[in-house]
């Protein structure tokens, strides 16, 4: 069985991953200019080098064998158009919970406590006090509760919150209540924190547009780390600017965000370059999840995480 690995040379996947299957024959590429190796037309299953594009998949057609690709990210809507027909796609759904959350609950008390301005003032030196918005008493908004969703959940939970509201794609009923997406209109206006991590989908596309937006009150901080695609854009830019809104943006639309795009300067919005899941937490829940995939897969037995 020939896998393609993302890792330095076959020594140091068998060092993070604790071994190799019997019988896996490994090829490595991390597309940080490395040629694609020679075994395309044998490849089996193929991890993803992580932080790379669609790219990694323009060869696709030429990988004969091929018979599963694993993402290292939770998204995988723009791998989906490259994926061969009868070949499986998982996700890594669950590595980058831990390390997304955090950064997530960052971003609102970066964004609140006005760090990102204390943070341009020290070059300076200029002493600048400034009342900060803390996210004791807030009302918070979750809008897609899934894994990371609730690992924001969880680390909320220390910081003395009003409240804490969670939306799914359909309601649902358990330890804590989640309410559906088509009840969304209904609660943006009772929310001072939304933390948006929803999938991207077509249903999705938008989901706070001008009229979403609206319905939050004055003076309301939106926290993406989900997919710039969740939010319109222009809408968020009209909101903060006024200075209606606040927003830590660890995604946008367009992304890369221009250099010139006035999002970077419109004062009350912190962003971040896409890094929710870049952080040390990423290795061992990768190299766990490449592990065991590749155990099963070996076994014959059923992958997780299977999105296609």
């Amino acid at each position: 069985m020939r896998v393609w690995l993302p890792y330095a040379d076959t020594d140091e996947a068998e060092r993070r991953l604790g071994g190799l299957p019997d019988g896996v024959e490994v090829d490595c590429y991390r597309a940080d200019g490395d040629p694609l190796p020679s075994s395309i037309d044998q490849v089996e299953f193929y991890v993803l080098p992580y932080m790379r594009g669609e790219e990694v998949l323009s060869r696709a057609a030429e990988m004969s064998n091929l018979k599963v690709i694993q993402t290292l990210t939770a998204g995988f809507e723009n791998f989906l158009p490259h994926v061969p027909d009868g070949v499986t796609l998982c996700n890594a759904a669950g590595v980058h919970d831990a390390s997304t959350a955090e950064l997530a609950i960052a971003l609102a008390l970066a964004n609140g406590r006005h760090l990102d301005d204390f943070a341009r003032n020290q070059t300076s030196g200029r002493w600048a006090p400034a009342m900060g918005q803390a996210l004791a008493d807030r009302r918070v908004l979750i809008i897609g509760y899934g894994r990371i969703g609730e690992a924001i959940d969880r680390r909320l939970a220390g910081f003395e919150v009003a409240s804490v509201t969670r939306v799914a794609r359909r309601a649902r009923t358990g330890e804590v209540a989640v309410h559906s997406i088509e009840e969304l209109h209904d609660l943006l206006p009772e929310a001072d924190v939304v933390f948006v991590i929803a999938p991207l989908t077509p249903d999705t596309e938008n989901l706070l547009d001008g009229e979403a937006l609206a319905l939050l009150p004055d003076g309301a901080l939106l926290v993406n780390v989900a997919r710039g695609k969740l939010v319109d854009t222009e809408a968020l830019l009209a909101e903060t600017s006024s200075g209606r809104l606040r927003a830590a943006l660890d995604v946008t639309e367009p992304e890369p965000l221009p250099s010139d795009h006035p999002l970077w300067t419109t004062p009350g919005v912190l962003i971040s370059p896409h890094v929710g899941g870049a952080s040390s937490a990423f290795f061992p829940r990768a190299d766990r999840l490449i592990a065991a995939q590749l155990a099963r897969f070996a076994a014959g037995q059923k992958l997780e995480n299977i999105v296609r």
